[in-house]
């Protein structure tokens, strides 16, 4: 396994990092409903959103953007460690957030019902 392992010390440094700025922002990793809204303006959003708030003065609103940017990390730990065959995902925070952005990436897919 040797040469693999910084996957998962990756995911942990990021799921440390998740959880610094879902305590800044006073984020419930149990509250689906705000956890998908957050993905929402991750994907509607884009980079140059992340990067706007990333530069904003307010720590709660540059806390967000840290945490959009960090699920792009999520996605590029979890498609490299994939690419080697490893499944590697982080804690609590990051499987929260990384299912919300996944029900709402779905939701823009799919079309409405009813």
């Amino acid at each position: 396994m040797s040469g693999f392992e910084h996957f998962s010390r990756d995911a942990l440094e990021l799921e440390r990092e998740i959880l610094k700025r879902g305590i800044l922002m006073g984020l419930d990793w149990d509250d689906t409903a705000t956890l998908r809204q957050l993905a929402r303006e991750a994907l509607d959003g884009g980079a140059d959103h992340t990067r706007a708030l990333l530069r904003d003065p307010d720590p709660k609103l540059r806390a967000k953007g840290e945490l959009f940017a960090f699920a792009v990390l999520m996605l590029r730990v979890m498609q490299g460690s994939a690419a080697t065959g490893l499944h590697t995902h982080g804690g609590v925070a990051w499987k929260a957030f990384g299912r919300a952005l996944i029900e709402e990436a779905a939701r823009s897919v799919d079309p409405p019902t009813g």
